[in-house]
């Protein structure tokens, strides 16, 4: 049975979750197993998305609002843009090769200290990110193994998944953190149901109109 890696004790890391009123996510190598097309865009899986979804449903269970969602890319991706008009994301920064300008960006938008942040990753490009969020859920995969370690050596995550993002790895992370926020079985069994409450809060998502950055131009 595949389970995350957790790398805080399980009172810590369900402070921090309590704590969280925001999701960031990169994309290639979460949504993905990081392959790109000749046009720039890579693929997302229908299993993750339901999984950043829910994780979405269940922090709007637990704090009372719609939490402030966001995909931050280091490149251009049409795909990545489709997806985040498609779920009603709050942002989709793409094109930034320093990331901390956009994630600066992100919390000023939404007036977020960075403890508040759970941030999905997976490599390099996004540690300067990772370091000052609250929660950091990296998606592991074979063949980055020592790149694992060294993120763990540096506390620089809280969670490492068992899968890739080509395995299902985000609807893994996502899963972890539902849990940690308490309403694991509310949270799918409303969905299941289709429940009134669920149907509030697709119309509180479904009224955000995504914004687009563009940190290439």
């Amino acid at each position: 049975m595949y389970q995350p890696r957790t790398l805080q004790d399980g009172p810590e890391l369900q402070r921090r979750a309590g704590n969280i009123k925001a999701v960031l996510f990169d994309w290639d190598g979460v949504f993905n197993d990081g392959w790109k097309g000749l046009d720039g865009g890579s693929p997302f899986s229908e299993v993750g998305s339901m999984g950043v979804n829910m994780l979405r449903f269940a922090l709007w269970l637990r704090n009372g609002s719609n939490p402030p969602a966001a995909v931050l890319t280091g490149q251009v991706n049409p795909l990545a843009e489709k997806f985040v008009q498609r779920e009603r994301f709050n942002a989709i920064y793409m094109g930034y090769i320093n990331k901390p300008d956009a994630f600066t960006d992100f919390l000023g938008a939404h007036a977020l200290k960075p403890d508040e942040v759970a941030f999905f990753f997976d490599d390099a490009i996004d540690l300067p990110v990772a370091r000052r969020c609250g929660l950091r859920v990296l998606i592991g995969r074979r063949g980055g193994e020592r790149f694992t370690e060294h993120v763990v050596a540096r506390g620089d995550a809280d969670i490492v998944t068992a899968c890739s993002g080509g395995e299902n790895g985000l609807r893994e992370g996502t899963e972890a953190v539902i849990s940690l926020l308490g309403n694991f079985a509310d949270v799918f069994d409303q969905r299941a149901a289709y429940s009134e409450t669920y149907q509030r809060y697709l119309r509180d998502r479904n009224a955000t109109v995504p914004a687009v950055g563009n940190g290439a131009r």
